[in-house]
């Protein structure tokens, strides 16, 4: 609550400076947290990342062993800040048994208990769950609740990928994705018990797809990788926690190249939102909704080139952090993180919105 704190009171600063904003200006730092052949694996995708009440970063992602292909070898790795994501601890290793396809993490910080919950697959099809006590110095041993969340006749599962949240009402809820006869379907997890025990949510119909969530007042708006042919990004909102949702309907305004994107809650009305602004997997751009996500602004680059997924995450300086796919001739080079200028990207007040 605090660094959200600190965010709205620097938006209020930025409203009466008046500074322009600027493409890619609005990157004050970055560091390239997992590159592709080092520390032994030719390959990392699919970025998630929490800040802790402690102010420790955590950036997870696979560590694909066996190449860019989304089943094989597969990790779940990490890496953790002690100083705010200045500099970044070894690479550690989460989850990698046997020659399994370990994947899709999506992580969230309980903030009554200061517990750290990693949800994951396997191979997926599976779903497992760990936690930290101590802020990812070390961690519970996984245990599996696939019975506790999966249908019998769904196939393909993921969780996230990217961060989770916590709602006011303490319950920690999961974006997730399945497959069904009919296609590719959006549907959350829940728990409200602090992580002792996850049920289902609600699912979204055929041709939504990975996801992810923010709170905005007393409503989940839900942000998903639309499959329905049109290269625009889907939503849906719920008025119970996630128990139901919406119909799915089409932004308009959120080109998108079928792909999974960000979203982050600054206050009661004041969202971001980050993903590739364009048709095909390049240009990661941010915006933000002064209007709870009913319009956004324009797209402010970040990096013009070749990008794919990414998260966000409120630093504890109060700044904001992404982490995200990107290179320079195709997406899954390096995962980067970069710390944005949040002067220049709130000054970009969308045309009408309060």
């Amino acid at each position: 609550m605090t660094r959200l704190c600190t965010v709205v009171s620097v938006w209020l600063a930025v409203m009466m400076a008046g500074v322009a904003a600027v493409g890619a200006e609005s990157v004050l730092e970055s560091a390239d947290v997992f590159v592709s052949g080092r520390g032994g694996y030719p390959v990392y995708r699919i970025p998630a990342m929490v800040v802790t009440e402690r102010g420790t970063v955590l950036a997870f992602c696979e560590g694909r062993k066996t190449g860019i292909a989304d089943h094989g070898n597969i990790d779940i790795v990490f890496r953790r800040s002690e100083d705010g994501a200045k500099t970044w601890g070894p690479l550690q290793v989460i989850e990698g048994r046997g020659f399994q396809t370990w994947g899709n993490p999506a992580p969230v910080e309980d903030r009554d208990t200061g517990r750290v919950w990693l949800l994951f697959t396997r191979n997926n099809v599976g779903v497992w769950v760990t936690s930290s006590d101590d802020d990812g110095m070390s961690w519970a041993e996984p245990r599996e609740i696939t019975a506790e969340v999966k249908a019998d006749d769904w196939g393909w599962y993921a969780t996230g990928p990217g961060h989770a949240v916590q709602l006011a009402s303490g319950r920690l809820l999961v974006p997730c994705d399945h497959g069904e006869s009919d296609g590719m379907h959006s549907h959350v997890i829940y728990s409200d018990d602090h992580g002792s025990s996850w049920r289902r949510g609600g699912s979204l119909p055929a041709g939504t797809d990975e996801s992810m969530a923010v709170e905005v007042g007393s409503r989940v708006y839900l942000t998903i990788r639309n499959m329905f042919g049109k290269q625009r990004r889907a939503y849906a909102w719920s008025d119970d926690g996630g128990v139901t949702w919406s119909a799915a309907k089409i932004d308009e305004s959120l080109t998108d190249p079928t792909c999974q994107a960000s979203v982050l809650g600054l206050g009661p009305e004041r969202v971001l939102f980050l993903n590739p602004a364009s048709a095909r997997r390049e240009n990661m751009a941010i915006r933000v909704s002064y209007d709870g996500a009913e319009s956004w602004s324009g797209p402010r680059t970040i990096h013009a080139g070749p990008a794919a997924y990414s998260d966000l995450a409120i630093l504890p300086d109060g700044s904001v952090g992404a982490l995200f796919e990107n290179g320079k001739h195709w997406p899954y080079h390096k995962i980067t993180f970069v710390r944005l200028d949040m002067v220049r990207v709130l000054n970009g007040k969308a045309e009408g919105s309060q």
